[in-house]
């Protein structure tokens, strides 16, 4: 079984994949973790990082290459990133999503930023990623279409929102 998780910074992507990968005993791929470990080897943080990507469509490339390759590889994965589910063949296909200040807030708890900094860096990463996934896929990454499940994850816990993608599972 294959599941991509995407959604906007902040929605808690990564910490309902790994979660769900506990869950079913399933390992879990996170592009965020990619495009941050590639950020760091290049010293920049990442929005210095998306914004050099904007110059650069072989990061974005890259990106989905490893995540496409890996769950051709895999028998079982859940992938977690904005983009997973237009490059992956999955039997579920999640976005979450949550209002703004609700997403800055766990950012800042989890980097230890204020929470207006959190604010301007979500919304300087969100305008660069539509710009770059317009520009390199013809993404409009605020379509939904794609998506099998949307959940505003400001509503439910991490546990209840496994037990929505669980009881998702059992339907489809």
């Amino acid at each position: 079984m294959i599941i991509t998780i995407g959604g906007t910074a902040g929605s808690g992507t990564t910490t309902v994949a790994k979660v769900l990968s506990e869950k079913l005993n399933i390992p879990f791929v996170s592009a965020g973790a990619i495009f941050r470990e590639m950020a760091a080897e290049r010293g920049m943080s990442p929005v210095e990082f998306g914004k050099f990507a904007e110059n650069n469509t072989d990061i974005d490339k890259e990106i989905d290459n490893r995540q496409a390759k890996l769950a051709e590889e895999a028998q079982n994965l859940i992938i977690e990133g904005r983009l997973s589910a237009y490059f992956i063949d999955a039997n579920l296909r999640v976005c979450f999503n949550a209002p703004l200040e609700v997403r800055a807030k766990r950012v800042c708890e989890r980097e230890d930023k204020s929470i207006e900094f959190a604010k301007e860096e979500i919304i300087a990463r969100e305008e660069s990623e539509a710009l770059r996934y317009m520009d390199i896929h013809n993404i409009d990454i605020k379509n939904m279409d794609i998506y099998d499940l949307i959940i505003n994850t400001d509503s439910f816990n991490p546990e209840s929102i496994v037990e929505i993608i669980l009881t998702t599972l059992k339907v489809i």
